[in-house]
């Protein structure tokens, strides 16, 4: 563990490898080698490198696909659906997050109303510290700065998010494609409803009152993400 941790530092350590792989993660899509080479301005020999030191360390897996252009089939990039891990030791935090998710659900209903109050809880104290970190105040943002703040927020705790607001409407939609939890998420249904309202006591702390609705869940069938809109929007 230890070894790999060290190769994915290595890799990592050029700046440029580091903003293609942050480059990837942001297009919730297939990316090749002729993309990287024109969005970063550099020849296509040494974003092909860059891709396969990436893949190497499976921060990147890559497929090949025939374009419909003709000629040879290109090869496509994406993100692993690996975590990466950069600790010294090793701590294993996902077999804690099992053991106490277990412990929880144990419990019936009391259980899962537990892990939805503190996934609220914590999603509200995480939007608020973010925000006074940044010696702003909610009350004086405009819709379209708080759907931005909250936007920043995802962001930060890895969920490659999509956001719109509807202003005619007033309405938002609010698009993960990673989820906080995705290793013990499929086995367990109190998981989804935890982290469905850590989203919403983000949301909560920009909003008086605001209902999420979940549209499609990244892990039923052919959903490559978990969608939200407001049911109620109070600005």
């Amino acid at each position: 563990m230890e070894q790999q941790t060290l190769k994915i530092t290595g890799v990592l350590s050029d700046p440029t490898r580091f903003s293609i792989y942050q480059y990837v993660g942001r297009q919730h899509r297939d990316v090749t080698v002729q993309e990287i080479a024109d969005t970063f301005k550099i020849h296509a020999n040494v974003a092909r490198l860059h891709l396969t030191k990436l893949e190497d360390v499976n921060m990147l897996v890559s497929d090949t696909k025939k374009t419909g252009k003709g000629g040879r089939p290109s090869r496509f990039y994406r993100l692993s659906d690996e975590v990466v891990s950069l600790q010294f030791p090793y701590r294993d935090y996902q077999r804690l997050s099992e053991i106490a998710i277990e412990t929880l659900s144990s419990l019936g209903e009391a259980g899962e109303e537990a892990l939805i109050k503190t996934g609220d809880r914590f999603g509200y104290e995480s939007a608020k510290a973010f925000v006074q970190s940044l010696n702003q105040d909610p009350s004086e943002m405009v819709t379209a700065e708080k759907v931005k703040f909250i936007e920043k927020i995802a962001l930060n705790q890895g969920l490659n998010p999509e956001i719109h607001y509807n202003e005619e409407q007033k309405e938002i939609l609010f698009r993960i494609y990673n989820c906080t939890f995705k290793e013990v998420a499929p086995t367990s249904t109190g998981i989804c409803h935890m982290h469905h309202a850590l989203i919403n006591g983000i949301f909560r702390y920009f909003f008086d009152e605001v209902v999420l609705k979940e549209q499609t869940n990244m892990f039923q069938k052919n959903e490559l993400a978990c969608t939200y809109t407001t049911v109620a929007l109070n600005q």
